[in-house]
C-alpha cells in the first residue's frame, strides 16, 4: 500500500488531504482574524490592579528570627501576645535590610521559623514600619522543581514527541496570559474571547504535540466541532440557570475593578476553556484508533472501522467523564464540606450558585466530550477510505490470493471483525489415517 506523508502506514487520498488542509487553513485564518480583532494591550492588569486594592509589588524575604511577646502599643498587663518575626529583604528598594512584623496569636497565624522563605507585599504610601506586610510563603522553588520533574518524565517517555508536547503546553499558557485574560479585562465579550482563544490553543497544542499530518487535522476538526456544541450548550444553560457570576469574592473584586465586565460571560468562557483539554485528549485518541485499525487490517470497511473505534471511544468516555466530574468536585471540595456541615439537603447544596456553576461546567464539558467521539470517529473513518484505496484516491486492484489449505480459523472474538461468525472459513479437516490407530 502506498504511504501518505506524515500518516504512517495509512494511505490517504490526495484529494481528501487537500480538502482537509483547505478547511483547516480557512479556520486558522478565521481564528487569527478573531484574535487580532479582540486582542487588548498587555498593561490591562496593571491598570486595574490598584483600583481594587491589590498590591502589585511583591518581594522575596527570609525569616531571620522569631519570638513571642506583647504586641506593638500594648503592655504585658494587656495580655495580648504576638509572634514577632524579623525578615531580611532579598529584593526591592530596601534590599539586604530587615523589617519586623507582629502576628497576633491565633489559629490562622503562619508558623514561621528561622530560615523560612516568604514573600512580603510592599506599599510605598503606607506609614514607615507598615510598608511591608506578610503575603505568603515562598513556594516558587518547590513549584520549579516539580515542573522540572514533570518535564523530565514527559521527555523520558515521549522523547521528541514529549518535547513537542511541552512546547504546546507553553504556547497554550502564552495564549491565556497574553490574549484571553487581557481581552476579557479590557471589556471584550468573554464568550468570543474564549471561543477564539480555545481555537488558537487547539491549533497550537495539537499540531505541536502530534505533528502536521492528516490525522492531527482530523482530531483538530473534531475538537472544533465539539467545541462549537459546547459553546451552544454553555450559552443556553448559563442563561436558563441565570448564573450571575458573583458567587466568589474574587469575582466581586474583579467586578469592582472592571465595571464593564460581564461576569456571567466569564463563567461561560471558563466552561469552554475548561472542556478544551479533555476534548483534545478524546479526539486525538479516536483519530489514532481509526488509523491503527486501518493499518492493522487494510481490508476493513469504513463501517467496520467506525464500529470498532466507537467501542474504544465508549471505554474512553466512561473514564474521562468520571475524571472531569471528579476534577470539578475536587476543586470545590472545601465548599462541599462546608455545605455538609450545615446539614443542608443535596438539592439545596446543588441549587447554590457556586455549586451549580461547577455542576453546569462538568455536565456541559462532559456532553461535549461525548459528542466528540462519534464526530471524530466518523470523520476519521471517512478520511481513511474504503479498503484497497490508493494514495491517489483510486481503487487498487484486488491481489490474487493463493489457496491456503491449512490456514488457521479466524478468531471470532477479534476486535477487527464485526460480521457474523458463520462467515469465517471452516477449519481444514485432518486427513484420514490409512492404518490402524495405535492403542
Amino acid at each position: 500500500m502506498a504511504h501518505a506523508h506524515g500518516d504512517g502506514r495509512v494511505a490517504i487520498p490526495r484529494r481528501t488531504r487537500r480538502l482537509l488542509t483547505f478547511v483547516s487553513v480557512l479556520l486558522a485564518i478565521a481564528t487569527l482574524i478573531g484574535v487580532v480583532l479582540l486582542r487588548s494591550p498587555g498593561d490591562v492588569g496593571k491598570r486595574t490592579g490598584p483600583d481594587i486594592g491589590l498590591i502589585s509589588r511583591i518581594y522575596d524575604a527570609t525569616v531571620v528570627s522569631t519570638r513571642t511577646g506583647p504586641c506593638a502599643n500594648t503592655t504585658a498587663a494587656d495580655r495580648v501576645s504576638c509572634h514577632k518575626v524579623r525578615f531580611r529583604l532579598n529584593q526591592g528598594p530596601d534590599k539586604h535590610k530587615t523589617t519586623s512584623i507582629d502576628f497576633p496569636v491565633s489559629p490562622t497565624t503562619p508558623k514561621l521559623t528561622k530560615g523560612d522563605g516568604v514573600v512580603l507585599s510592599y506599599e510605598p504610601k503606607a506609614d514607615p514600619g507598615f510598608r511591608y506586610q506578610y503575603s505568603d510563603r515562598q513556594r516558587r522553588p518547590v513549584l520549579l522543581w516539580l515542573a522540572v520533574i514533570f518535564a523530565v518524565a514527559v521527555v523520558a517517555l515521549g522523547r521528541l514527541r514529549g518535547i513537542a508536547a511541552l512546547v504546546g503546553l507553553a504556547a497554550s499558557i502564552v495564549v491565556l496570559l497574553t490574549f484571553v485574560l487581557p481581552a476579557i479585562l479590557d471589556g471584550r465579550s468573554p464568550v468570543l474571547v474564549a471561543v477564539f482563544g480555545a481555537s488558537a490553543i487547539a491549533y497550537l497544542a495539537l499540531y505541536l504535540a502530534n505533528g502536521f499530518n492528516t490525522r492531527t487535522t482530523v482530531a483538530l476538526l473534531g475538537t472544533l466541532s465539539a467545541l462549537a456544541l459546547t459553546v451552544l450548550l454553555a450559552s443556553a444553560f448559563t442563561s436558563l440557570a441565570q448564573l450571575s457570576g458573583f458567587a466568589s469574592e474574587e469575582a466581586l473584586l474583579v467586578k469592582i475593578g472592571q465595571h464593564g465586565l460581564d461576569l456571567s460571560g466569564v463563567v461561560l468562557g471558563g466552561m469552554v476553556i475548561g472542556a478544551l483539554g479533555a476534548l483534545d485528549d478524546m479526539t486525538v485518541t479516536q483519530a489514532a484508533a481509526v488509523w491503527e485499525l486501518r493499518s492493522a487490517n487494510p481490508q476493513l470497511t469504513r463501517s467496520s472501522i467506525f464500529r470498532s473505534a466507537m467501542r474504544i471511544g465508549r471505554d474512553h468516555v466512561a473514564s474521562t467523564v468520571n475524571t472531569l466530574a471528579l476534577a470539578y468536585a475536587g476543586a470545590a471540595l472545601p465548599l462541599l464540606i462546608l455545605f455538609v456541615q450545615s446539614r443542608q439537603s443535596l438539592g439545596t447544596v446543588a441549587n447554590s450558585e457556586t455549586v451549580a456553576t461547577e455542576i453546569l461546567s462538568a455536565l456541559v464539558g462532559s456532553i461535549g466530550i461525548v459528542a466528540s467521539v462519534p464526530l471524530t470517529t466518523w470523520l476519521a473513518a471517512r478520511v481513511v477510505g474504503e479498503p484497497g484505496t490508493t494514495g491517489r484516491g483510486r481503487r487498487r486492484p484486488a491481489p490474487t490470493r493463493r489457496p491456503q489449505p491449512h490456514a488457521p480459523r479466524a478468531d471470532p472474538e477479534s476486535e477487527f471483525w464485526d460480521g457474523p461468525s458463520d462467515e469465517y472459513p471452516p477449519l481444514p479437516r485432518a486427513p484420514a489415517s490409512r492404518g490402524r490407530e495405535p492403542d
